[in-house]
């Protein structure tokens, strides 16, 4: 902690620092718009393609100059975007096509400029063959400075017309519509994907800029579904990155900060991928698990309730008896550990019961009605299913498919053609008084031809 707290104290890791952090954020919000409008290999192609307005840049002013070199950058990349708009609207070359053929050519033609400067004796006082794989060291008070400005420009522009933004990313027709002026703000966000950009292209370098745009976008994604939270993660992710990256760079003494940065970018993305809330996938397989056994639950409980009701038939509505497992797996398949995890659950809940001597399972009363509600609302769904076309579209049809909660004269209709089809649950036992007989089951008298 002292060699950091006095590594800090240098002035030159504090621009370098403090660079990379607005680099960092600025590349997380703006890349955030990128990837979800699959722009992503676009922050590529303009990277590459601000090589050569780097180069003629440094051939017109003669020396180097980070303003000119972002002036130089700029126009090289709005022309390779616009060429890959160019292409893709007057030819039937797709997007991807596009951009790899601009990427290819105004990279190439950006090492033939970069070439021919190194051969003419000032390029390697230049620096220029920094700005392929970034130099963050190189970066001075009045680089931040620029990056700064641009930085905060790119927030600001973002933060004021986020809700233009937002529609044209995730409606643009509609946005189109209003009257919103699609056009000129598709061409801003290019604009301020070039500016994000080019201010990386010091520091992280040509080749590793559409990491530093892409990758603390994905690993925002996998947090949240909200535009905004998403947003204000990237920057966050970026800007850590940013930290992280410069950190072990100027411990490590010799290591490119820029590369680094990607690193440090890729494993926050690692630890999204895995604990994401929203997306990540422990989460999700806790979820499929959770609801694996809600599953298995419903289908232990309709299987025993089945077989309850074939046993009714065949005593003629004198008694309910107990089953063993393989005669529930029989009805619904199920893996032996899960099934008897659940079965264990079951019990602690006092759903169901198990006769210690043959190992076979009943349901508990509380078990029973739990169970004629589960059956009763597959069947209702099955009949639903059956006679979809006669059904208006309801609202509760969506979600969780409570049919039971649904409109009452649906409700009836369903049970009506459940009648028909002789398949509604014998439960009103349940609701009538049973008279118990040991701890193995319920004995009863079905009253009337009631379900």
């Amino acid at each position: 902690m002292e060699t950091v707290l006095n590594m800090l104290q240098d002035p030159n890791v504090q621009w370098v620092l403090l660079g990379t952090i607005l680099l960092g954020i600025a590349s997380g919000v703006i890349g955030s718009f990128a990837l979800l409008r699959k722009q992503s290999l676009l922050g590529d192609a303009m990277a590459h393609a601000a090589l050569p307005g780097i180069c003629i840049a440094f051939l017109i002013y003669g020396a180097k100059s980070m303003s000119w070199f972002l002036i130089g950058a700029s126009i090289s990349g709005l022309i390779g975007t616009y060429c890959i708009q160019a292409i893709i609207k007057h030819s039937r070359i797709k997007e991807d096509t596009a951009i790899g053929l601009v990427l290819s050519v105004f990279f190439g033609f950006g090492i033939v400029l970069l070439t021919y400067i190194q051969q003419n004796g000032s390029g390697n006082q230049a620096g220029l063959d920094s700005f392929i794989f970034g130099q963050a060291a190189a970066i001075v008070g009045l680089d931040v400075q620029i990056i700064s400005v641009i930085a905060f420009v790119l927030i600001f522009i973002t933060f004021i017309l986020f809700k233009e933004l937002k529609l044209i990313t995730f409606d643009p027709q509609f946005a189109q519509g209003i009257g919103l002026p699609t056009k000129w703000l598709n061409g801003l966000l290019m604009t301020m994907i070039v500016g994000a950009v080019v201010i990386g292209l010091q520091a992280v370098g040509v080749i590793l800029m559409a990491a530093m745009l892409i990758t603390p976008a994905i690993a925002a994604r996998y947090w949240t579904e909200r535009l905004d939270h998403m947003v204000v993660l990237a920057g966050l992710v970026g800007g850590i990155s940013g930290v992280v990256g410069t950190l072990l760079s100027t411990l490590s003494r010799g290591m490119p900060t820029g590369p680094l940065i990607i690193l440090a970018a890729t494993v926050l993305f690692l630890i999204s991928l895995i604990f994401g809330a929203k997306k990540g996938l422990l989460p999700k397989m806790v979820k499929q698990w959770k609801v694996k056994r809600l599953v298995t639950r419903e289908n232990v409980l309709s299987s025993l309730y089945e077989l309850s009701e074939n046993t009714l038939k065949e005593s003629e509505g004198k008694e309910i008896g107990s089953y063993t497992f393989q005669q529930v797996v029989e009805l619904r398949p199920v893996s032996t550990l899960t099934l008897l995890g659940v079965v264990k659950e079951l019990k602690k809940d006092g759903l169901l019961a198990e006769e210690q001597a043959n190992k076979q399972l009943m349901l508990t009363e509380k078990g029973m009605e739990l169970a004629h509600e589960i059956v009763l609302k597959n069947r209702l769904l099955d009949m639903y299913l059956m006679f979809e076309s006669k059904f208006p579209v309801s609202n509760w049809r969506e979600g969780s498919m409570d049919l039971l909660n649904g409109p009452k004269e649906i409700i009836d209709e369903l049970r009506a053609l459940l009648k028909d089809f002789g398949r509604e649950p014998n439960g009103l036992f349940l609701y009538k008084k049973k008279r118990k007989i040991g701890k193995k089951g319920f004995h009863s008298a079905v009253e009337g031809s009631e379900g």
